[in-house]
């Protein structure tokens, strides 16, 4: 069993819906061998690189697979949280009650993305230029070199997070709208979040 990690202890700590089942699911992964550290504000465990996550929203809490697209999901619990996800599969369950009742479940998907930790394996994400550029965005990058270097300059994350975004519209005075208020945060370097 691994240790718990200090810097950690404050998630597992805090005051909320939770906190029983992030125990619990605690437990079961530091019994997996993998490291606990903090990241993103979540408890990370580690291999050769980022496993997984434990985190929770409103109606439940999980386990956050961050090459969960490539487990074989034989129970077919894996859950995509949008369509545009691409690695990324929760495991997610409602009580304390359900993860008690499925620890070997839990284990076995736990041991299965630590041996595609170990073997290196990551899902091949689509490049950001298969996402495509909204007519009213591209217009405003071809007006404006500066914010074409500062989109190209973004990581292809942040970019595909602004394609995405300004792409969701259905109006087109929406897209605008989207468009001219973001175009400071790109020039300034920074995505949707930051």
């Amino acid at each position: 069993m691994s240790p718990t990690n200090p810097a950690v202890d404050w998630f597992f700590a805090k005051t909320g819906p939770w906190q029983e089942a992030y125990s619990e699911l605690r437990e079961l992964v530091l019994e997996s061998g993998l490291t606990e550290e903090l990241k993103w504000g979540c408890p990370c465990y580690t291999g050769q690189g980022n496993v997984l996550l434990i985190h929770g929203l409103k109606n439940y809490c999980a386990i956050l697979f961050l090459q969960g697209a490539l487990l074989s999901d034989p129970q077919k619990r894996l859950v995509q949280q949008t369509q545009n996800v691409q690695a990324t599969r929760q495991l997610r369950f409602t009580s304390v009650e359900e993860i008690l009742a499925n620890k070997s479940l839990i284990t076995a998907y736990i041991q299965e993305a630590i041996a595609l930790d170990k073997a290196g394996l990551k899902v091949a994400l689509k490049e950001t230029a298969a996402y495509p550029t909204p007519p009213e965005f591209q217009q405003v990058l071809n007006d404006m070199p500066e914010l074409r270097a500062a989109f190209e300059a973004l990581t292809p994350g942040r970019q595909r997070g602004y394609l995405l975004y300004f792409s969701s519209a259905k109006q087109v005075k929406t897209r605008e709208a989207r468009i001219e208020k973001y175009l400071q945060k790109i020039l300034d370097g920074k995505g949707l979040d930051d």
